[in-house]
C-alpha cells in the first residue's frame, strides 16, 4: 500500500480564494474594513518568516494588515500597553501575538488581554472554555485546520478512534476537544506515553503534534490508518515532521506531508478566523 498524499497547499488556497469573496461581500455590506493586527516582539528569524507570510497572504484577501513591532527588550507592561490599545481600535477585527516570546515575558498573562471576540489564534483562557463548552467563538488555527483537511478528503471521524500525540495548549488539548465533538473516541499520548506504539496501532485516525522529530515511525501506524502530521524541524535533509513520511506512507492510507500538509491551512484557518472576529463585532 502507498498512502494518498493529503495536500494541505490546495486545499489552503481554495479557502484563500473563496475567503477574498466574503471579505468584500462583508466590506460591501458594513461599509467598514476587516483588519489583522500581528504583534511581533523581538527579531527571531522564523518568527519574522512566519509573521510576514500571514501578513502577505492578508493583503491577497482583502484583510488589512495592521502590523506592530516591538524591540526584543520591550516589557511586559510595554507590551500589555500595545494590546490594550489594539484591543480598544475598532478598525482591529482580529489581533495575533506570534509566538515564541522572548524568555522574560509572560505569553500566557498577555495573550490573556485579548478580548474573545479579537483572539483569532483561539488561544485566551475565555477561548479554551468556550471551546470546552461547544459554546461559538473563535478556534485555534492548527487545530482547525486540520479538521478541515479530515472532513476534505471524506474522513469519517463519528465513532472512529482517534489518538492525538501531544498534549500542548495550541495543539493537542483543542484538538482533541474538536475530535470529541465530531463524535470520535479520542485518546491523547505523548512522548512519555507508556508503549506508544501499542497505542496509536488502535487508532484509525493518527495526528503527530509531539514536537519530536521522527516520534511516529511504521511501527505506531496499523494498515490503512489515516496519519496527521503537525510537527515540523529542520534537518540536514530539510523540513521533516513528526512521522517517518517514508515509512509511514507504506503503511497508512492517507498521510500529509511535510512540508505542504498542515502548515498552509493554519494560515488559512487564521484569515478565516478574522473575518468571522469581524462578523462577531459587526
Amino acid at each position: 500500500m502507498t498512502a494518498h498524499i493529503i495536500d494541505g497547499k490546495a486545499l489552503a488556497k481554495k479557502i484563500r480564494e473563496e475567503l477574498r469573496a466574503d471579505v468584500e461581500s462583508f466590506k460591501r455590506s458594513t461599509g467598514g474594513p476587516i483588519g489583522l493586527a500581528t504583534v511581533l516582539v523581538g527579531d527571531d528569524p522564523a518568527s519574522e518568516v512566519y509573521v510576514g507570510s500571514k501578513r502577505k497572504l492578508s493583503k491577497e484577501a482583502g484583510i488589512e494588515d495592521l502590523h506592530r513591532r516591538l524591540p526584543m527588550d520591550a516589557t511586559q507592561e510595554q507590551v500589555a500597553a500595545a494590546l490594550d490599545e489594539l484591543a480598544a481600535d475598532p478598525a482591529v477585527s482580529g489581533i495575533l501575538l506570534q509566538l515564541p516570546l522572548p524568555s522574560h515575558l509572560d505569553a500566557k498573562a498577555l495573550i490573556d488581554r485579548i478580548p474573545w471576540e479579537k483572539d483569532v489564534d483561539g488561544l485566551t483562557t475565555t477561548s479554551a472554555g468556550r471551546l470546552a463548552r461547544s459554546v461559538e467563538g473563535l478556534l485555534p488555527c492548527t487545530p482547525q485546520g486540520v479538521i478541515s483537511l479530515l472532513e476534505d478528503e471524506g474522513v469519517e471521524l463519528q465513532g472512529a478512534n482517534a489518538v492525538v500525540v501531544g498534549r500542548s495548549d495550541l495543539v493537542g488539548k483543542p484538538l482533541a476537544q474538536l475530535l470529541l465533538q465530531r463524535n470520535a473516541t479520542v485518546t491523547i499520548a505523548h512522548s512519555k506515553t507508556k508503549d506508544l506504539a501499542a497505542v496509536t496501532r488502535q487508532a484509525e485516525v493518527v495526528i503527530a503534534a509531539a514536537g519530536v522529530p521522527h516520534l511516529i515511525g511504521a511501527e505506531h501506524i496499523s494498515a490503512g490508518a489515516v496519519v496527521i502530521d503537525v510537527g515540523i524541524h529542520r534537518s540536514g535533509e530539510g523540513l521533516i515532521g513528526d512521522v517517518d513520511f517514508d515509512a509511514v506512507s507504506k503503511i497508512a492510507s492517507k498521510i500529509t506531508p511535510v512540508p505542504g500538509g498542515v502548515g498552509p491551512m493554519t494560515i488559512a484557518e487564521l484569515l478565516r478566523n478574522t473575518l468571522k472576529a469581524a462578523q462577531l463585532q459587526n
